[in-house]
């Protein structure tokens, strides 16, 4: 049979297509380690995961995490500053390479996202002023909740129709924390130990959890097609859990240890 040769319109069909495979085939770990730098989306306005130290310079648990990540891949560390509702965005658009910003896993984020293992816990609570009577669901009706945009939290009691409950949304942890410092939020949905930093900044204002939403993994997000880099990060991770690193992170901001199950 005698072969035709190409149009020009097919061999330039033939280039888009190559280029695409090409591109499909883009290795994010090959990137990261070529340019010697990772690129972490983290908050730095959720204490004692992500703040600022008295001489601003990040401090906190996430922070510790992602700079003995970097150390020990011998990479420099970018911090990319997000927030709950940015920390995904940050990753799709490839302003970040990763997220280390208490990420819980969940199976709608799991949908857009990859996730590594858990290398930290995260309880997830409803907590209100002490003088405020309230040990259920059902007490809670009627009381106005304030909580992060986009957090597992916002996610959780929005899908809770049938409990009637009255959200106000911020649009990050600093300013919700700040609502309840001030007086104008007495229940918020957040994690336990950042309920715990709103008697902290105001003593007169102590809160306490009322009612617990669920115990949540956090993980490292990574976006979409990148299992070497998963892979990776998984490695790295259970190493630090055996060695104990991740849990004197954990132990050294929040007080209490890592679950059992999680480092043995």
């Amino acid at each position: 049979m005698i072969k035709r040769p190409l149009s020009a319109a097919a061999i330039a069909m033939t280039c888009v297509v190559a280029l695409g495979t090409t591109a499909a085939h883009a290795d994010l770990l090959d990137d990261i380690m070529k340019a010697k730098k990772i690129r972490i989306a983290t908050d730095m306005a959720i204490p004692p995961s992500g703040m600022m130290d008295a001489n601003l310079k990040p401090t906190g648990s996430d922070v510790e995490t992602a700079q003995l990540l970097a150390k020990d891949l011998g990479l420099e560390l970018e911090f990319v500053q997000t927030t709950g509702a940015t920390r995904i965005p940050n990753i799709q658009t490839n302003k970040a390479d990763i997220i280390i910003s208490t990420l819980s896993v969940t199976p709608e984020r799991a949908k857009v996202i990859d996730f590594t293992k858990a290398y930290a816990a995260l309880q997830s609570v409803v907590a209100c002023l002490t003088t405020v009577e309230a040990k259920s669901w059902e007490d809670l009706k009627g009381k106005t909740i304030a909580v992060s945009r986009g957090t597992t939290q916002d996610t959780e009691l929005s899908n809770m129709k049938d409990r009637n409950l009255t959200l106000a949304r911020f649009d990050d942890d600093a300013t919700m924390v700040t609502a309840a410092v001030s007086g104008q939020a007495d229940c918020v949905a957040t994690s336990a130990t950042i309920a715990n930093q709103i008697g902290v900044k105001n003593p007169a204002r102590t809160f306490e959890p009322k009612v617990l939403i669920r115990t949540f993994d956090l993980a490292i997000g990574v976006r979409k097609g990148e299992p070497r880099l998963v892979e990776k990060l998984n490695e790295w991770i259970s190493t630090n859990l055996k060695n104990g690193k991740l849990n004197e992170i954990y132990k050294k901001f929040h007080g209490s240890e890592l679950p059992q199950e999680m480092r043995s």
